[in-house]
């Protein structure tokens, strides 16, 4: 039986790969520390079904705080690997407070580093952006693209990891993946992303808050898709940095007319100013991740935002009253 070191295990991504590597009978250690960077009902939400499930344990434990590099429940612990998905992530909030982003999402994953150093634990997966790329990148966006120019801390904070994660590849010969994420949604996804929010105030019949002309467009991933290529990418590889991300490309004024049809209901669109750190297009070049992991997206956005919208519904006793900023 295999035997997992998974952070960020109540977040959005983390919690649905965890749910598929138990499935597949292995065993899962969870961390998460919990803040409140969104409405933490949401993880508790996800944690609770995770719980449920035979194989999966759970330490609130902070992976920017060193001392877990001596903490009796993960040293002697036998992990096969370490996959990193704790992240402080959000573009607009990280211009409010980039020293937490640095610590967790850069200071954690050099702890997390240590600890497969120390521990002997030759495999290390490390979830990072596409925010890396920037707002010049050619479309569809290949790995190769350069990363050396991010618009904020988030993307920033994820680059000094890549570089980190790199250095003890080469340093102590860890087997390393790097897999970087492209507009993921789905069920029970964060209630600060565009699609949580989108769903929830055109369900609710409150008004739309739109940022720029809706013109801008993302390639959305269904986590589903994402879950199985995290899972893919734990075989070893050496060190590689892989794209999974969406085949199908968006506009928001698009996804907001997809789901005023779904949901049957017109909204009311309050127009703000687009915000300078975000990215106008993200589309995802996964030839790479074809060739080395005979992974592609499988979920269309048509199907994928019906389960969004299902799920809600089903939800939405408690998930109408989720902050969504």
């Amino acid at each position: 039986m295999k035997k997992y070191l998974l952070t960020g295990a109540a977040g959005f991504i983390a919690s649905v790969v965890a749910k598929m590597l138990l499935e597949q009978g292995a065993e899962v250690v969870g961390l998460d520390n919990l803040n409140q960077a969104y409405d933490v009902r949401m993880k508790e939400y996800r944690l609770a079904e995770l719980s449920k499930l035979p194989g999966f344990s759970f330490h609130k434990l902070d992976v920017s705080d060193r001392s877990l590099l001596q903490d009796n429940k993960l040293t002697g612990q036998g992990f096969d690997a370490v996959i990193n998905l704790a992240a402080r992530a959000g573009v607009r909030d990280s211009l409010e407070d980039p020293w937490v982003y640095l610590e967790t999402n850069a200071t954690g994953t050099l702890n997390l580093l240590e600890l497969c150093r120390q521990e002997n634990i030759n495999k290390f997966l490390l979830a990072s952006t596409a925010g890396l790329y920037g707002d010049d990148a050619v479309l569809p966006t290949p790995e190769t693209s350069a990363t050396d120019r991010p618009l904020q801390a988030y993307a920033a904070s994820k680059k000094a990891a890549e570089a980190l994660a790199h250095a003890y590849h080469y340093l102590y010969g860890i087997d390393i993946t790097i897999v970087r994420y492209f507009n993921v949604y789905g069920p029970a996804g964060r209630p600060d992303s565009v699609m949580f929010r989108f769903v929830k105030w055109i369900q609710e019949e409150m008004p739309v808050h739109l940022n720029g002309d809706g013109g801008q467009s993302r390639g959305f991933t269904y986590v589903e898709d994402i879950a199985r290529g995290t899972i893919s990418a734990l075989q070893p590889l050496g060190f590689e940095i892989i794209n999974l991300g969406g085949h199908e490309l968006m506009t928001i004024n698009t996804l907001i007319k997809s789901l005023e049809e779904i949901t049957g209901n017109q909204s009311e669109i309050v127009q703000h100013p687009r915000h300078p750190a975000d990215i106008l297009t993200s589309q995802a070049d996964v030839s790479k991740a074809k060739s080395l992991l005979d992974w592609e997206p499988q979920v269309s956005l048509e199907e994928g935002i019906g389960k969004v919208v299902e799920w809600y519904l089903k939800e939405q006793s408690w998930a109408k009253d989720i902050k969504t900023d």
